[in-house]
């Protein structure tokens, strides 16, 4: 009995020091990874990026004509109002803002915001940029074309006053703040000044000199909640965008952002990561709903239904643009998750017709009205300055004569398919918009229309939009704008232009680009 207790103490003792060796194995295992993350976190993450603009004219991002400058440009100055990764309206050096009246709106501005150069930012800097962009010609002039007057409160208070209603014009506040105190008495577009203006944004300019500028973490930024891993940033300059392509092949740029369809001819296919989404590039059918075939229904239904979007992308882009349903379906908020128009079906094209007294005889639709026999003809107006344009308004005839439907292309020059589209001249119309970042649908919906289109509901929902903040209001009144743009069709959505940013696979991080920015998440990027 007694041996039988000694074996088992025994027993539990070299269990005790194995389960002890365990632990410790385990332990110094922990250590050591501990240990090496910390070496990797101190030694091994790189916080410099480097990125590139080809031409560069100029860094002041209100006079600068380039789309790389205005990309980048948004690390150094900031907006009013800033946008979302899913284009939502978002507070930066405005904190709140409210709409006063139909022409008229009241903006208060952050209390605790200094320039790079330590000054206090205030509401003169806001009167002095909208000034000096009704003077100059800029990308950003647009954003203020209706302003007539700002009034300013007081130092961070303005109030900006329009020459008419324009709905959600905070989405055209979008535009860069600058210094009134460092321009003043200055030549705003010829001055020195302008190799290196101060901004109020992540990053400040540190250095130009005629090949690179730097870029570093601005220690006085107002957003203290922001811990930037990215201390440096060099912008190095190239003559052409063939050189900054190369640049980005051989790894000496981190990041790249471009519509250029063409981007892998350049840069190849291996070495680093991308993302590809919508741009802001929207080609679309108008149909002309005073026509004499156009005004019925069943007539743009029976078009949408024998378009086949997917031919039109692959045959004649490579597959190189993403076909569209709805204006705003680029991944705007107001659209996510929803359908726009009607799908390719062409059976239940032919029965839209047939249900509504059309015949197809003789290789085309035909209808008796009034004792005469109307045969379903059709004009296209299409640019004959776009190639591009041109081949899918060919497209777009083959299918539809396919289906019975004749057309017959107008190719009109750039003076003529204004004058068609000013004066609704025209059947269907193929166009192109470059879109805002409001969510507006004025120009598909709003009087003088396109599509010379008229739904008193439509009305409604459009005076109802531009009156509420209510977010759940909002989504529910464009689910609706979205389905009557799907059964009334008074549009037919094609094709986006593709976006793309391309990066260096060694670049760690949350990277979620739209059109709009290049660097949501930077917070959190390194290298």
């Amino acid at each position: 009995m007694k041996s039988n207790w000694i074996k088992y103490v025994f027993i539990i003792f070299i269990v005790g020091i194995l389960l002890f060796a365990i632990f410790k194995m385990r332990k110094d295992e922990e250590e050591k990874q501990q240990e090496l993350e910390h070496t990797t976190s101190q030694e091994e993450k790189d916080t410099h990026l480097t990125l590139g603009i080809a031409g560069l004219d100029t860094i002041n991002p209100i006079l600068s004509q380039h789309k790389n400058v205005q990309d980048i440009s948004k690390l150094i100055y900031e907006p009013l109002v800033t946008l979302t990764a899913d284009y939502k309206a978002e507070a930066c050096l405005a904190k709140e803002w409210a709409k006063q009246s139909d022409n008229s709106y009241l903006i208060k501005l952050r209390e605790n915001v200094k320039w790079s150069d330590g000054q206090r930012f205030t509401a003169e800097d806001v009167r002095f940029t909208i000034d000096r962009l009704k003077e100059v010609s800029s990308i950003y002039s647009y954003n203020v074309q209706y302003v007539i007057s700002v009034d300013i409160v007081d130092d961070y208070t303005v109030k900006i006053n329009l020459d008419r209603e324009i709905p959600f014009f905070e989405y055209q506040l979008t535009f860069p703040i600058l210094s009134k105190d460092y321009y003043q008495a200055e030549d705003f577009v010829n001055t020195q000044k302008n190799a290196s203006p101060v901004g109020t944004g992540k990053y400040k300019i540190a250095e130009v000199q005629p090949s690179y500028i730097v870029l570093e973490k601005n220690t006085s930024w107002w957003n203290k909640d922001s811990n930037l891993t990215i201390q440096k940033i060099t912008v190095n300059l190239y003559s052409s965008i063939g050189e900054l392509y190369n640049s980005f092949k051989i790894g000496n740029i981190d990041l790249i952002s471009t519509t250029n369809d063409n981007l892998q001819e350049y840069i190849g296919t291996i070495g680093y990561s991308s993302k590809e989404l919508k741009g802001r590039e929207h080609t679309f059918l108008t149909f002309n709903t005073q026509n004499q075939f156009l005004s019925k229904q069943e007539i743009r239904r029976a078009i949408a239904y024998s378009i086949d979007k997917e031919n039109i992308v692959s045959s004649i882009f490579n597959n190189k643009c993403y076909t569209s349903s709805f204006p705003l379906d680029y991944g705007n908020w107001l659209s996510q998750g929803q359908e726009g128009s009607s799908g390719y079906n062409l059976e239940q094209a032919k029965q839209v017709l047939a249900d509504n007294g059309w015949v197809y005889r003789s290789g085309v639709w035909q209808k008796i009205e009034n004792r005469k026999a109307q045969v379903l003809t059709l004009s296209l107006l299409v640019r004959a300055s776009d190639a591009s344009k041109l081949a899918v308004a060919e497209n777009l005839k083959q299918q539809l004569e396919n289906q019975g439907i004749r057309i017959n292309v107008v190719q009109a020059s750039d003076e003529q398919y204004n004058n068609s589209m000013n004066t609704k001249k025209y059947d269907i119309a193929l166009c192109s918009m470059t879109l805002s970042p409001s969510p507006n649908l004025a120009t598909y919906f709003g009087d003088g229309n396109m599509a010379n289109y008229s739904n008193q509901e439509v009305v409604t929902i459009m005076n109802e939009v531009k009156n509420t903040t209510d977010e759940s209001i909002l989504k529910e009144k464009y689910a609706r704008l979205s389905e009557i743009y799907r059964t009334d069709i008074p549009y037919v959505s094609l094709y986006h232009n593709k976006h793309i940013v391309a990066y260096n696979s060694a670049l760690v991080g949350e990277i979620t680009p739209n059109w709009f920015y290049q660097f949501y998440g930077i917070e959190g990027w390194y290298k």
